[in-house]
């Protein structure tokens, strides 16, 4: 996982709330268990027309002029439903790196952060500027900053939010839960060499 570094991106407005897993990846997709193949398939039931080929001109991703944005703003409650962690592989692998909401659906808020990328909650206050700012620019570009924990409009308003210090450090430094574990490697395998000393027929390999 990279880390997470400052940037400077195109902001994308999903004025919906509520958007649960199977909008954001389809169940039909879920076969494949690699975190690459997703992107064509995100918000495919709202992207793509019955024949599921034609694009929807309809739906705001197909506007070219969203075609590399990296911030997606919406409403409340955004990744209810199943748990899937396809959801922010899909994401991610399109080019989004930050989502913006009032809110979050637990899981989906966490399986964010093992996948890199940034989930942020912002107010329903704050968030209606934001929309409004989108409408009046649609090209809105949005500086993120993960270490200080802003997020600056061009006209130079900042927005502060809120994050678990932990969570944040994972990012900074590209570490997913497993990762974080792996860098105390060395603790690890002196506790299972003492644990073997003291308890071996816990630590027998069986073949």
């Amino acid at each position: 996982m990279k880390p997470f570094e400052t940037f400077n991106g195109i902001v994308m407005p999903l004025d919906r709330a509520n958007v649960d897993t199977d909008a954001i990846i389809p169940a039909r997709y879920l076969k494949s268990i690699y975190r690459t193949g997703f992107a064509d398939a995100l918000f495919s039931n709202w992207r793509y027309q019955e024949d599921g080929v034609t694009p929807n001109p309809d739906f705001i991703l197909n506007e070219p002029r969203y075609k590399n944005a990296s911030v997606l703003i919406a409403r409340e409650n955004f990744g209810c439903g199943s748990s899937r962690e396809h959801a922010p592989w899909a994401l991610q692998e399109y080019g989004f790196k930050v989502i913006i909401t009032p809110g979050f659906a637990d899981i989906f808020y966490n399986n964010c952060f093992n996948n890199g990328l940034l989930p942020l909650i912002l107010t329903p206050e704050e968030l209606d500027e934001l929309f409004a700012e989108v409408e009046a620019e649609p090209l809105l570009r949005l500086r993120i900053n993960l270490e200080d924990q802003t997020v600056t409009a061009p006209g130079g308003r900042v927005y502060h939010f809120e994050l678990d210090s932990f969570k944040q450090e994972c990012l900074l430094q590209g570490l997913d839960n497993i990762g974080w574990t792996l860098q105390h490697d060395d603790l690890i395998r002196e506790f299972e060499q003492k644990e073997g000393a003291a308890a071996p027929w816990l630590y027998r390999q069986v073949y």
